[in-house]
């Protein structure tokens, strides 16, 4: 694994659903995709799935080359393949950054979360995910808000760093 995203950050989306990349996020998509060069537009891959999904997730092309590795050792025709391959491969629109650092996001992505003049970026390692501001905060702060009030007095979060991979809090 390479260089990660971290970060957050709100930018607006114009008429043409043209967004401007957060620049830290522009290097690790251009780090982490191989045929990229300097004067380039590094490519990427944005995951859009079913209607269940509020968000648009971005992926390098070395992220979605690792997710593309693990559906290739499944067995053809099991329904685990089809679903990950209807998700990563058919619910999925491939892209490049434009020479002004903007993604140029369709219609149809736009649509499917309630884009319209702002968009949030959120960094989660390996990929980033664009959100509808308000969907972001109603949905994924709400849940890490009511998750931490949950947790004993004194809760560190770095705590989560030392716990067994199999023991959940």
């Amino acid at each position: 694994m390479g260089r990660r995203f971290r970060g957050e950050s709100h930018h607006k989306v114009d008429s043409k659903g043209r967004v401007s990349i957060p620049a830290s996020f522009r290097r690790v998509l251009e780090a982490e995709d191989p045929s990229w060069q300097t004067g380039s537009a590094p490519e990427l891959v944005i995951v859009y799935g079913d209607a269940r999904r509020d968000y648009l997730e971005c992926y390098t092309i070395n992220a979605i080359e690792e997710v593309d590795a693990k559906i290739d050792k499944l067995p053809r025709g099991s329904m685990r393949r089809k679903m990950l391959q209807r998700m990563y491969h058919g619910q999925s629109f491939p892209t490049s950054v434009d020479e002004t650092g903007r993604l140029v996001l369709p219609a149809k992505l736009r649509s499917k979360i309630g884009l319209e003049s702002e968009a949030f970026f959120f960094a989660t390692g390996d990929t980033f995910q664009i959100w509808h501001p308000a969907t972001y905060d109603a949905q994924e702060m709400s849940a890490a808000d009511d998750w931490l009030a949950a947790q004993p007095d004194g809760f560190d979060v770095a705590e989560l760093l030392e716990l067994p991979e199999d023991q959940e809090v």
